[in-house]
């Protein structure tokens, strides 16, 4: 038997008694994206550009409130987490310059977790490239690197950036995204993954741009590892694997037309350019762009503004002092001027177009560049360098491949490249949920399906609603686990992001305490994880500096489980604006608010039935009072039964929330050992001590409170025989509450069906 907690066999995670293991995970944490000290959310634009002073030392959190943290999260039920940390971190102060204490608070950091039994795999995380292209991950030295001056992003719109945006309070909700296709990110991508073949002038310290962006990048991340490595605790327990990278992006590769917007690009918000405008605006020349927006049946084009940087360029001026950061630039690469021009993909001094489809083809054999050619050869090659460098240090750990985005997968399937260690690592979200931040139950849209073109026309993937919806979200999921399984081979698939804006209707349940549309959209999600048989997910996202003003303090994005501002209510609950609540009994996505016949269970009750702030005492789910608790919203989505460890296979397992009703279905090869049985975690809010009716086709169970480490978990045990056994479990059916409750909201409800019809 392999000594290992956690290993793979074939598309199963087992543990050292061979018992399946679901990896029920969070990420930890989105306020790692930005520096501790200064401590510098996205709204905070003072001394935004001393990116070389900065520490991350306290983040997800400090080490003296690290147990209070862990405590809470495996009471919630959570054996997974998934480990935020940005190259940034590492290597902020300049190339070759590594920050050691906050490498030690890391791992102090991990060894708190260890205590708590997790398994945690290690994230490089990044959006857009970098903070100071509006989002999160590489230290600000390599955009100089790269030529690029980040003082002028703004007027340029080469990158929009929060920090530094006028008020930085009305920065348009999930515009930082947009920034994946304006100029900046353009470049750092295709410089990143292709600059030796798109960008060989580009020389710096004797090697191309490529090189040296990979190199400072593995060698930072190899760093942290050897230092984990060496702390001589850490390996395996709570580390067991390591992240590729964060939603990887191609950048410019696959262009094939400059001047177009490219038909996959499918957000488009604000101000759109294509990819030739952003090359002129850039470069401080004029151009009227289109703008877009996002209505009730999707992006629409609204009009078109005029973005004039007035002669100001994103590139690096020719007086550019090189020398700040030690490096020498090649004499080839001309600062002042853009690097595509240098290329000859235009000519500034007549601002013409020459090479609209330079990107659009390799180089090295001519074939042309689709995604899917970028994924399999310029992903891979990168891919290939960073498991090699992870191994080198770990050779047993797990690699959680995470591709593009909503992409197709690479073809390795039976190649080398098809590790037995390996983990297809996909993200998933509501789209629609996400960018109107309303939860809308009655039409959404299958955007997996459209994407792969399983629809004549885009109106057919409406689907009409809720019961649709959530089998919609089911189908997607369980259709790219499906993927992975063609394209890569027999692996476990995990969803390292999913997730839910808590913001939505404009923050009314902060007003009012009703969070059951929250509830709903959670719970859908939920659903789609269990029917679409992943091997686990990691929810997007737990933040311990969440707060109702600036949600996850970044770019506007308020998806954390948890937040400081979130206190128990009274059990009025929502008389705070008046606002009249409605009920659905009937509603498959159970919105379990506030019911006025009984007030069983309220946001105020419900607080009182969780977990709490105050983790110094031994707490269970179900047994704290008022002074302890705080910071759960629609907790009894995310508090759910799941798997811990299965003798046998999983052939099924869900939790129907409106009937409080949790099925497993297994198949296993012998009888459970006594000292191994099937584990499933029980929370208590929803299986109280006396109210819950456990159902089997055979052998035997309990029910106990165990103590881990100040966090006391109800968990079922189940020793069983072999062949196909079924568990039911049933616990306390509460009121409903729907998921608008004002006039308001009944009345986009309304419009939603109108339109949703007419689209049909």
């Amino acid at each position: 038997m392999s000594p290992l907690r956690l290993r793979i066999d074939g598309h199963r995670f087992r543990d050292s008694e061979n018992r399946e293991v679901t990896l029920h995970g969070i990420n930890v944490a989105a306020d790692a994206k930005f520096p501790a000290s200064p401590d510098q959310p996205s709204h905070i634009g003072d001394k935004f550009f001393d990116g070389d002073k900065v520490s991350f030392v306290n983040r997800p959190f400090s080490v003296d409130d690290a147990h209070s943290h862990f405590a809470r999260l495996k009471a919630w039920g959570y054996n997974t987490i998934r480990y935020i940390f940005t190259w940034e971190a590492i290597e902020h102060e300049g190339p070759g310059k590594y920050d050691e204490e906050w490498i030690q608070h890391t791992i102090a950091i991990l060894r708190i977790a260890k205590k708590f039994g997790f398994y945690i795999f290690m994230d490089p995380h990044q959006d857009v490239w970098s903070r100071f292209s509006g989002g999160s991950g590489a230290p600000m030295w390599t955009l100089y690197a790269c030529g690029l001056d980040p003082k002028s992003f703004d007027v340029t719109e080469a990158a929009l950036v929060q920090n530094i945006y006028p008020e930085p309070e009305k920065f348009p909700k999930m515009i930082w995204a947009t920034n994946y296709t304006r100029l900046v990110c353009q470049v750092m991508f295709t410089l990143f993954f292709g600059g030796k073949d798109f960008a060989p002038k580009a020389i710096i310290d004797g090697k191309n741009i490529q090189d040296y962006l990979q190199d400072h990048f593995m060698d930072a991340c190899h760093h942290l590892a050897k230092r984990i490595h060496e702390a001589g605790d850490l390996e395996f327990d709570p580390v067991v694997g390591w992240e590729s990278l964060n939603e990887p992006n191609r950048g410019l590769i696959g262009y094939q037309d400059l001047t177009v917007i490219p038909k996959e690009q499918k957000l488009q918000k604000g101000t759109s350019p294509t990819a030739w405008q952003a090359i002129l605006t850039g470069s401080g020349r004029a151009c009227e762009v289109a703008t877009w927006d996002f209505g009730g049946m999707g992006p629409y084009k609204s009009g078109s503004a005029l973005i004039d940087p007035e002669g100001r360029s994103a590139w690096l001026s020719s007086d550019y002092d090189d020398s700040q950061y030690g490096w020498r630039r090649d004499p080839g690469w001309k600062l002042g001027e853009c690097l595509w021009a240098q290329h000859g993909v235009w000519d500034p001094s007549t601002d013409t177009l020459l090479k609209k489809d330079y990107f659009g083809k390799d180089p090295n054999n001519g074939k042309q560049v689709n995604y899917e050619y970028f994924t399999n050869n310029y992903f891979m090659g990168y891919y290939r360098r960073y498991s090699a460098m992870v191994k080198s240090v770990f050779p047993d750990s797990l690699m959680f491949f995470q591709p593009p985005v909503m992409e197709i997968p690479p073809s390795i399937k039976g190649t080398p490249d098809d590790d037995p260690n390996m983990i297809f690592s996909p993200h998933f979200y509501d789209g629609i949920t996400l960018l109107t931040k309303k939860w809308n139950r009655v039409w959404n849209v299958d955007v997996f399906g459209v994407l792969r073109g399983k629809y004549l026309t885009p109106a057919f993937a409406i689907k009409i609603g809720e019961t649709a919806i959530r089998n919609c979200f089911a189908h997607q999921l369980a259709a790219m686990r499906q993927e992975g399984l063609d394209y890569m081979g027999v692996h476990p698939c995990i969803f390292t992001e999913i997730g839910i804006p808590y913001d939505m209707d404009d923050k009314h349940a902060y007003q009012t305490g009703d969070y059951s549309s929250q509830i709903a959209a959670m719970d859908a999600n939920h659903f789609a994880l269990e029917e679409s048989k992943a091997n686990g997910y990691t929810l997007w996202t737990y933040v311990a500096t969440n707060n109702h003003t600036w949600g996850d303090n970044w770019n506007g994005e308020d998806l954390s489980i948890y937040s400081l501002d979130d206190t128990p209510l009274p059990m009025s609950g929502f008389s705070n604006n008046n606002s009249r609540v409605s009920f659905d009994r009937n509603s498959p996505s159970y919105s379990q608010a506030q019911s006025s016949e009984t007030l069983s269970v309220s946001p105020g009750n419900l607080k009182r039935s969780l977990t709490g702030d105050n983790m110094s005492a031994k707490s269970s789910i179900g047994q704290l009072n008022d002074a302890d608790v705080k910071g759960l919203r629609a907790a009894e989505a995310f508090v759910r039964p799941t798997p811990v460890a299965t003798h046998g296979d999983i052939s099924s397992f869900g939790f129907d929330l409106r009937n409080c009703t949790f099925k497993l279905a297994l198949s296993a090869s012998s009888s459970t050992p006594e000292d191994a049985p099937t584990v499933v975690y029980l929370p208590e809010f929803h299986f109280p001590t006396g109210q819950t009716n456990v159902e089997v086709n055979g052998g035997k169970w309990k029910i106990s409170n165990e103590e881990q480490n100040d966090a006391v978990i109800q968990m079922l045990r189940w020793w069983h025989a072999e062949g196909d056994q079924t568990l039911t479990v049933k616990g306390v059916v509460r009121k409903q509450g729907a998921a608008f409750g004002t006039e308001e909201d009944e009345g986009y409800l309304q419009q939603c069906q109108r339109q949703a019809c007419t689209v049909m």
